[in-house]
């Protein structure tokens, strides 16, 4: 029997783990997916619908499964967990959504899988941290979508507000996935210009950039009002952080980072620019800050240690 490569094992089949598989599927994206979910038919019944959908894309093997076909997977993506509520935040998840990550790492590493994690479910920094501490793994093998969704949403924005295509745009949302998230405005570029002299010249505030920023920040809570969750976003996100590590692009993407030092932070999990290849991250990016953006970069960090550590702590009683 031939080897398989570009394995991965999605678990979590809700809205946000099938609109993956279906990026995945539409953009030619690893040779194998397997779908693993408590809703075992579920499963089954994706995977068979996805199987459809390569007659047309690309031709790979979809299928539904069970953790021990992770023990030869190059890739794990996690996206089960309990969905954030109208009137959640997403740190609201945390003691529910640890637990979840507990039985979802165990079964993962008794596999024998020894790949690279990604995670995707809410809030994703602090259960990017559970992930590889639960795992073992090394940090750089390890890491969340961070503000991906993020960026894309403030790239979206900004495209509007100055009439370019979002992918023009080379800004980024940092640190925290969630209301502690800013924008990196003062060194943000379209088209090698500073994104502050497009903001001058069409005489936008600071005042301004910041109801992109406010806008950008709380688009979730807009589409969960309206339709109840997010996902086409985020699996399109996952599916573009799967391509840089299966093609080794060493990609500069925004995700959720081990730092060891950078922008003066230890142990933590947090949104960055980072580049993305066959190992994982390869290297953090530290984007040069403001005074002010490093103050809400480090108050960011400060509201996620505090909540990671009483989760944490919950768990462990």
């Amino acid at each position: 029997m031939p080897q398989h490569h570009q394995k991965v094992v999605l678990i979590g089949d809700g809205a946000v783990g099938s609109s993956y598989a279906f990026a995945m599927a539409q953009q030619g994206i690893a040779e194998e997916l397997v779908i693993v979910d408590v809703a075992k038919e579920q499963t089954v019944g994706d995977a068979l619908d996805l199987e459809d959908a390569t007659a047309w894309t690309y031709n790979k093997n979809v299928r539904s499964g069970d953790y021990e076909d992770a023990k030869d997977a190059e890739l794990a993506v996690i996206t089960a967990g309990a969905p954030q509520k109208p009137g959640e935040t997403r740190l609201d998840l945390v003691d529910k959504n640890l637990k979840i990550m507990q039985s979802i790492i165990k079964p993962l590493m008794a596999s024998g899988f020894d790949g690279i994690i990604l995670v995707a479910a809410n809030p994703v920094d602090i259960l990017t941290m559970a992930a590889q501490r639960f795992s073992g793994l090394p940090t750089n093998r390890v890491f969340g979508s961070g503000t991906s969704l993020d960026t894309a949403r403030l790239r979206v924005n900004l495209g509007k507000e100055f009439g370019v295509a979002p992918e023009s745009v080379d800004a980024y949302i940092l640190a925290e996935h969630g209301d502690s998230e800013f924008a990196n405005f003062a060194e943000a570029t379209i088209g090698g210009r500073p994104l502050m002299d497009w903001a001058a010249e069409k005489g936008l505030t600071e005042d301004n950039l910041e109801q992109i920023l406010y806008d950008t920040a709380h688009k979730a809570y807009e589409i969960i009002n309206r339709k109840g969750a997010t996902f086409y976003g985020i699996g399109t996100s996952l599916a573009r952080i799967t391509r840089a590590i299966f093609r080794d692009e060493r990609a500069v993407l925004p995700v959720g980072a081990y730092l060891d030092g950078q922008y003066g932070l230890n142990d933590i999990y947090i949104g960055t620019p980072a580049i993305i290849g066959a190992n994982g991250v390869e290297s953090v990016i530290e984007t040069k800050l403001t005074d002010g953006e490093l103050g809400r970069f480090h108050a960011s960090a400060k509201t996620l240690k505090e909540v990671a550590e009483g989760g944490f702590a919950k768990l462990a009683d």
